[in-house]
């Protein structure tokens, strides 16, 4: 069978990052860089990777310098020129000519709500969702990894990680059905559960393929924890009604939202590199010492 592809992403972005100040005062958190990269990046370059054709920011007021980062800089490239620098370091930011596309989420209502904010360029297509919170490191990306997933399975299909039993009511759980591989049935998704009352430790990393329907149920409203419009509570009214599976990501994980994730994402990523990653370490191995 063949399925509609996924060529939309959408990218809830309007956020304040309060975990950040006072940085984030006057920088939109996504912004922030693991080592010389913004997060919001990182993401994008997943969303590419994977495939997809039109990039979807829900932003909020402050998110200027996000919007700038993703347009030409006429100035800074002809600077690099007339120095003979390479354009390398730039380029792999631009995308195609109506891409990206801004929507305006003006209240804080919650994840599902933002997503419901671009309902109008979804359309009636299947679509990602990408939180840029959630640096996934893998080759190929996780959403890459979910495309060829979904190519096979069709639905609803979203991303599940592992995490200890101890840290399962921070996140939206997955109850299991069959296990078949990276895939599991989804026959339950409960947003952040009592401690002691999830019925597995899958829980679920910011990232998402739905189908269109999701809009209309998130299109009446209803609130739930927290008193916001919960993108889970939404995506839980299609199970049984539509193919639902979780895919494991085979990859690291960093959750740049928490300060102490954020650190982690630097500290590895620059490890990594071959410019950087022998100073770091060596500096690193004389702090630890």
């Amino acid at each position: 069978m063949t399925f509609k592809p996924v060529r939309k992403a959408v990218f809830p972005v309007a956020g304040l990052g309060t975990r950040f100040l006072p940085a984030t005062k006057s920088i939109p958190k996504e912004m922030l860089t693991v080592v010389d990269k913004p997060l919001i990046q990182y993401a994008v370059e997943e969303a590419l990777a994977a495939g997809i054709e039109q990039i979807i920011f829900v932003t909020g007021r402050g998110k200027a310098a996000l919007e700038d980062h993703f347009d030409i800089s006429y100035e800074l490239e002809a600077t690099m020129r007339a120095r003979g620098k390479s354009l390398a370091a730039i380029d792999g930011i631009r995308m195609t000519p109506g891409s990206p596309v801004y929507v305006r989420q003006q209240e804080p209502l919650g994840l599902g709500h933002a997503v419901w904010c671009a309902r109008a360029i979804v359309g009636d297509e299947p679509f990602a969702v990408l939180l840029p919170d959630e640096l996934m490191v893998g080759t190929p990306g996780f959403l890459a990894q979910m495309v060829a997933a979904y190519a096979q399975v069709g639905g609803n299909l979203i991303g599940a990680l592992e995490v200890p039993a101890s840290e399962t009511d921070k996140y939206g759980i997955i109850t299991p059905g069959r296990v078949d591989g990276a895939l599991t049935e989804v026959l339950e998704v409960i947003e952040k559960p009592k401690q002691g009352t999830a019925r597995s430790n899958l829980m679920t990393p910011g990232r998402y393929i739905l189908q269109p329907e999701v809009m209309g149920i998130l299109d009446r409203g209803e609130k739930g924890a927290g008193g916001e419009i919960q993108l889970t509570d939404a995506m839980a009214q299609l199970i049984g009604r539509q193919p639902f599976h979780g895919y494991t990501f085979t990859g690291q994980r960093f959750d740049c939202g928490d300060k102490a994730g954020f650190i982690q994402a630097n500290l590895a990523l620059a490890l990594q590199r071959a410019d950087i990653g022998p100073s770091v370490r060596s500096f690193a191995a004389a702090l630890l010492a």
